[in-house]
């Protein structure tokens, strides 16, 4: 925590707007010193616009924005202490992977021997030793995203802001870059607020997020609580697969009239280690189809009353049993604790 006890940013009923459309309306959350914080949602959600407005890209129609306790409005973002990685990299091709890095302290006019000291540390960081001299376009994506976070970070930001940092690389590099960032983030201490569209990678990164969707925020919350308990059928459906009843099903396995939301992965299907007992719903159905996914199998369910749901039980291996085919016949049980009444923020 800072000496003052501020949050790193603040948003307090912020908007904004252009013409007629509200890219922000009406946000307020906190970010604390120190955390790794994302906002995740969908391309025209609001949280780029939000990045921007921490940044000062973008300044608020309305509301106020700190940053360590300062109101930073009008502030422009040179004189914040933030700094950003975009997705695109952003890094000066005439510049060696040095140069670039160094870029900030040349221009706070930082000794040329003390830039390269500190240039050849953070490129140790963020494991780019050696590298110093080369070209960024004689460097892979992975590498070249790695320069950017190092360029960003050699000042110190007290803040540091990434957007979608990782869109452009494979799915097997990216995972391998969530936990380099996160680690960095925790040997440095450094406030971090990430944008991403990726589910995966706000859960796997974050110690909070923020979801939203058409410029507002439906929940935060750490994300084992996000996932486990979404407040909205927007956050249950776009935060991991889930299964949402209403009507007469939802009335029968839930207990009351409601919607609700199952994750897959929280049904067993009969004969598993679980059992039975008051606090387990159960309900028939039939196998439509399966689709083996490596890890597990996942089995869409035709349950009595003619609605999908869809399965993912733990198997062995992710190959189903023998006699779980197409139409074979099961009994699905879910523990109540799992079943999720949400509601509909729209």
């Amino acid at each position: 925590m800072n000496a003052t006890g501020a949050p790193a940013v603040a948003f307090d009923r912020v908007s904004r707007t252009f013409g007629e459309v509200r890219a922000v309306d009406d946000v307020s959350f906190r970010v604390e010193d120190g955390e790794f914080f994302s906002m995740l949602g969908p391309s025209g959600s609001g949280k780029t616009t939000c990045l921007r407005l921490i940044a000062g890209f973008e300044q608020p129609s309305s509301g106020h924005i700190q940053v360590h306790g300062v109101n930073v409005g009008g502030v422009p973002p040179y004189r914040r202490d933030v700094n950003t990685v975009f997705q695109d990299y952003a890094l000066f091709p005439h510049m060696n992977v040095g140069e670039n890095v160094e870029y900030g302290l040349m221009i706070r006019k930082v000794p040329k021997a003390e830039r390269r000291r500190q240039a050849e540390e953070m490129l140790a960081m963020v494991k780019l030793d050696g590298l110093y001299a080369r070209r960024p376009g004689q460097l892979s994506g992975g590498q070249r995203q790695r320069v950017a976070l190092a360029r960003a970070l050699i000042n110190r930001p007290r803040v540091l802001l990434l957007d979608e940092p990782l869109g452009a690389l494979d799915l097997k590099l990216r995972e391998t870059m969530q936990a380099e960032i996160k680690a960095i983030q925790r040997h440095l201490g450094i406030t971090f607020v990430y944008v991403t569209h990726d589910q995966g990678e706000a859960l796997a990164m974050s110690d909070r997020l923020a979801v939203f969707n058409q410029g507002r925020i439906e929940q935060i919350g750490a994300p084992a609580e996000v996932y486990d308990h979404p407040a909205s059928v927007f956050v249950a459906g776009f935060v991991g697969q889930t299964n949402l009843l209403d009507g007469y099903l939802a009335q029968r396995i839930g207990g009351f009239p409601a919607t609700f939301s199952i994750r897959p992965e929280r049904i067993r299907v009969a004969g598993e280690e679980g059992g039975f007992g008051f606090d387990i719903a159960s309900i028939h159905g039939r196998i439509a189809a399966i689709t083996y996914l490596g890890a597990t199998s996942r089995l869409n369910v035709q349950v009595d009353g003619g609605e999908l749901i869809v399965v993912e039980p733990n198997v062995d291996g992710g190959v189903a049993p023998p006699d779980r085919v197409v139409g074979a016949e099961v009994r699905l049980t879910i523990d109540r604790k799992h079943i999720q009444a949400v509601t509909d923020a729209s």
